[in-house]
C-alpha cells in the first residue's frame, strides 16, 4: 500500500482542493496522512474524512510587514520544521503534495531528498509560502496558465485546480424543496466568501426591488449577517451552507461571487456564468484582482470591482450578464483545465509507480 502526506492550510481554500484528490484515492491502495496545525480549519475539514490520519505540528506566519509576532513566529517555524522531520521519518511516504499556506513549508522542506514533493498554487501569482515551498518541489502544479512564468520551467505544469466530485451530483428539484422557491424565475446565487462580504451584502439588499422583478435570490451573506428586514418573497438568505451547496450551484442561473481562485474554478467547471467582485487589493495582496481579470478577459464571467460598486452599477452588469448567458456558457466550455482532478492524479500516479 502507497502513502501519501498531505499538507496545507490556514484557509478553506488551501484544503478543499486536498479534499478532492483525497476521495478520488482508493483505500485499498493508499495510506493517507495529513499535516496540519491544531484546533484549525484544515482539521476541522479533514475531520469529515473518517480514513484520514490527521497530525498537527506548530506553524508561524512569515510575514514581509512588521508584527510583534516577527520575533516570536520564527521559533515556531523550527518547531514545526522539526516535528515534520520526524512525521516523514516515521511515515516514510511515497510523495506529499502540498497545497499551500504556512503550515505547508516545514512539511515540504522536511520532505525533500525523501519522497516526491508535489506543489499546487492556485491563485494567479503565488503567495510567499509557496514561493518558499517551490524551491524544495519537484512537481508544481498552477491552476492559472499565466503563473507558470513564476515558477521553474522544468517542474511546472498547467492542471488547473481540483474540484471536489460532489458539486457535480446537485439536484435543483432538492435546492427548490430546501428553499421554497418556485422555479418560475432564474435564480442568481450570491456567495459574499467564508465570513460573507458586507459590500456585497449592501448592494444586494438595496438592490431587491428590481432583482425580483428579473429573478429570484439565494443570498449566503455570512455568519451574523442576516437581515430579517429584508425578507420577502423571492429572497433566501442563508448565514452559511455546507451540505446543500451543490444542491444550490446546480439551481442557480447565474452567480454573484468573490473571485478566490477556488470558487471561480468551481463556476468555471459548472458552467455557471458570474459576475465577481474581488477583494479589492487595499485589504489583500490582490490575487482576486488578478483572477477576475484573467476571468473577464476570456469571456469566463464579468468583472465589476468593488471600488465601483453602486446598485445602479451592480444591475447594470448583471443584467449584461443575463443576456450574454449563453455566450458565457460556450467559452467556459472550451476550456480544457476547468478541472485538475485527473492531472493531479496522473501525476501522483506516475511518481508512485501506480
Amino acid at each position: 500500500m502507497k502513502k501519501i502526506i498531505f499538507t496545507g492550510g490556514g484557509t478553506a481554500g488551501h484544503v478543499t482542493p486536498n479534499l478532492a484528490l483525497i476521495d478520488r484515492l482508493d483505500p485499498k491502495e493508499w495510506e493517507i496522512h495529513y499535516i496540519g496545525t491544531a484546533n484549525s480549519i484544515e482539521q476541522q475539514l479533514v475531520s469529515s474524512r473518517k480514513r484520514v490520519i490527521y497530525h498537527s505540528i506548530a506553524a508561524g506566519k512569515l510575514r514581509r510587514y512588521f508584527s510583534l509576532k516577527n520575533f516570536t513566529d520564527p521559533f515556531r517555524v523550527l518547531k514545526g520544521l522539526s516535528q515534520a522531520k520526524k512525521l516523514v521519518k516515521s511515515i516514510n511516504p511515497d510523495v506529499v503534495f502540498s497545497k499551500g499556506g504556512f503550515v505547508s513549508v516545514p512539511v515540504v522542506m522536511a520532505a525533500k531528498k525523501h519522497c516526491p514533493v508535489i506543489v499546487h498554487e492556485s491563485d494567479y501569482t503565488p503567495g510567499l509560502a509557496n514561493r518558499i515551498a517551490s524551491k524544495y518541489a519537484d512537481y508544481i502544479c498552477v491552476t492559472f496558465s499565466d503563473t507558470e512564468q513564476y515558477f521553474d520551467a522544468d517542474k511546472v505544469t498547467h492542471t488547473g485546480s481540483p474540484i471536489r466530485d460532489e458539486l457535480f451530483h446537485g439536484s435543483a428539484r432538492k435546492a427548490l424543496e430546501f428553499t421554497g422557491l418556485s422555479g418560475k424565475k432564474p435564480v442568481l446565487l450570491v456567495m459574499g466568501g467564508s465570513l460573507g462580504a458586507q459590500a456585497i451584502n449592501e448592494v444586494v439588499r438595496k438592490s431587491l426591488p428590481e432583482l425580483l422583478n428579473r429573478c429570484d435570490v439565494i443570498h449566503i451573506c455570512g455568519e451574523g449577517k442576516l437581515d430579517t428586514a429584508c425578507e420577502r418573497e423571492g429572497y433566501k438568505q442563508y448565514a452559511y451552507i455546507s451540505e446543500q451547496l451543490h444542491d444550490l450551484l446546480a439551481l442557480a442561473d447565474m452567480i454573484v461571487s468573490r473571485a478566490g481562485s477556488n470558487s471561480i474554478f468551481e463556476f468555471l467547471a459548472l458552467k455557471k456564468p458570474a459576475m465577481l467582485i474581488p477583494l479589492p487589493a487595499s485589504v489583500s495582496r490582490g490575487d482576486q484582482v488578478l483572477n477576475a481579470r484573467y476571468f473577464e478577459t476570456r469571456g469566463y464571467s464579468a468583472r465589476l470591482d468593488q471600488e465601483g460598486l453602486t446598485s445602479d452599477k451592480f444591475l447594470e452588469v448583471l443584467e449584461q450578464v443575463f443576456r450574454s448567458r449563453d455566450a458565457y456558457i460556450e467559452k467556459m466550455e472550451g476550456e480544457r483545465f476547468a478541472n485538475g482532478t485527473e492531472p493531479i492524479l496522473k501525476i501522483i500516479y506516475e511518481v508512485t509507480g501506480k
